[in-house]
């Protein structure tokens, strides 16, 4: 018998770690909402972090949105297929909640179609950077991430007995299969709606408004 050439490498490999982003358990998450409004920082940048926790989407998606991709009467945000990560459009079903963020992001925003223009250029989207650095100044680094809060929605929502196919779609996480991601940008959509009006909900009750 030959011998065994991988003899020499055992142990000399490690199998990679996935890294998993920071999130809030829900006692934590309540916590931080009960402390939202004196969060220290920019109001254009809570009101950005307001609508990454209402929505979950990723924060590139947020800070990249423009209000032509918003339909105030379908309650509708569709992000277009070159802004998802994917490359297929999203839906974002606005509850009350969102709707009321929106209404005063557009009190403040200088720019007539970015939502969230970055400080020194406004043409340019809001730089990462800004989000991370409101969570770090108030003591939530290494706690929380701001794609961390799509993990506390998606743990919270299915402790409360939402459909993981429904939450997964709502993350717009990857579709293996080409011909369903062609027609899924809308699939489970009632169910969808349904689930972001609770965690509309959910959120303002947690905040103890």
């Amino acid at each position: 018998m030959g011998s065994d050439i991988t003899a020499d490498l055992r142990g000399a490999l490690h199998p990679l770690k996935k890294e998993h982003n920071p999130h809030f358990s829900e006692k934590e998450f309540r916590e931080f909402l009960k402390n939202f409004l004196n969060l220290k920082g920019e109001k254009l940048s809570k009101l950005a972090l307001k609508l990454l926790i209402l929505t979950f989407v990723r924060s590139v998606e947020l800070r990249g949105a423009r209000w032509s991709e918003f339909d105030f009467e379908k309650k509708e945000w569709r992000i277009p297929a070159k802004r998802m990560k994917m490359k297929e459009q999203h839906i974002v079903h606005l509850s009350k909640q969102t709707i009321a963020v929106l209404e005063e992001v557009k009190k403040i925003s200088l720019e007539d179609n970015l939502l969230f223009p970055n400080k020194y250029n406004q043409s340019k989207i809001m730089n990462i950077a800004t989000l991370c650095a409101l969570l770090k100044y108030n003591g939530y680094q290494g706690k929380i991430t701001t794609h961390g809060f799509r993990a506390t929605a998606s743990t919270i929502l299915n402790e409360n007995g939402f459909k993981p196919d429904v939450i997964e779609r709502q993350l717009a996480h990857c579709e293996h299969n080409e011909v369903r991601r062609a027609y899924n940008h809308a699939q489970y959509l009632p169910e969808r709606r349904e689930m972001m009006d609770w965690w509309g909900n959910y959120v303002e009750k947690l905040e103890g408004k």
